[in-house]
């Protein structure tokens, strides 16, 4: 009998090749049809496997879900860079591989993910999320979030709604 092992842990510089693609695959099913196509494939371009290992070098908290040795999904934590909320954290992003989504293990990333940000002193967490990606604002609403600001994102003259979910 094998046992296939789950392990969520923070990124090290070896994992960038996989994160990178993570980012590639998880970022052109989510945004594909609403970020313009141009912006879209520059915005993973510029994401390779050196951008991944100088972030995670550079004390960026990138969190990542391990499955059987293979990475599955990412998250990028931090303090949060919206001065007009009160709330301390921020998860930047947080994508799963098309295949791993809808089985748990995203929830189970975000859970880490607002644990590492406690852990780290802040209070209160931000996510924001493209108000046309149906996905994550069912994610988020569903994981207790309040939708509390809107904001707006520019993409090749292209102005998309974005949306604030908290929590305390």
């Amino acid at each position: 009998m094998n046992t296939l092992t789950i392990d969520i842990r923070k990124a090290e510089p070896r994992d960038a090749a996989e994160i990178a693609e993570v980012h590639l695959e998880a970022w052109r099913n989510a945004y594909a049809g609403i970020i313009p196509h141009r912006a879209l494939t520059a915005m993973i371009n510029r994401r390779g496997a050196d951008w991944w290992a100088n972030a995670i070098r550079r004390a960026a908290t990138v969190l990542v879900v391990e499955i059987g040795g293979a990475i599955a999904g990412y998250a990028t934590i931090g303090k949060n860079r919206a001065r007009e909320l009160s709330q301390e954290g921020e998860i930047y992003e947080l994508y799963m591989l098309p295949e791993y989504q809808g089985i748990g293990l995203g929830s189970r990333l975000f859970s880490a993910a607002r644990r590492t940000l406690a852990d780290h002193g802040l209070k209160g967490m931000v996510v924001w999320a493209l108000e046309e990606n149906n996905n994550a604002l069912s994610f988020y609403a569903g994981a207790g979030g309040r939708d509390v600001a809107e904001g707006v994102e520019v993409f090749e003259h292209k102005a998309l709604k974005k949306v604030a979910f908290v929590w305390e």
